[in-house]
């Protein structure tokens, strides 16, 4: 399986068919994972990009880390394994087991 690749500093209006116009110059995209808002459409900004070989994503980080699109240059890297995250809000005494 292929290097996962962080695509981040994109500019809002970044779509889709852009990323992998740009991305199959340097080889096959297996996946590819613009994320947007759930209740606008719009591009968060950021995006994860799948090619077929450890090659063809090294050879993507070499060409297109601080490559300018759209007037803002983009950071291509491999991505990192999502954290572990707190549980949302409240009151974290309760977080702990209760004794009673």
């Amino acid at each position: 399986m292929a290097k996962r690749l962080f695509v981040g500093n994109l500019t809002y209006s970044a779509t889709s068919a852009q990323l992998e116009e740009l991305f199959s110059q340097v080889g096959k995209i297996t996946s590819l994972n613009l994320i947007t808002d759930k209740f606008s459409g719009q591009s968060k900004g950021f995006a994860f990009v799948e090619l077929t070989t450890d090659a063809e994503a090294d050879e993507a980080i070499k060409k297109f880390n601080n490559f300018e699109l759209d007037g803002r240059k983009m950071v291509v890297n491999e991505a990192r394994p999502q954290e572990k995250r707190d549980s949302f809000g409240g009151d974290r005494r309760y977080d702990k087991p209760r004794s009673w």
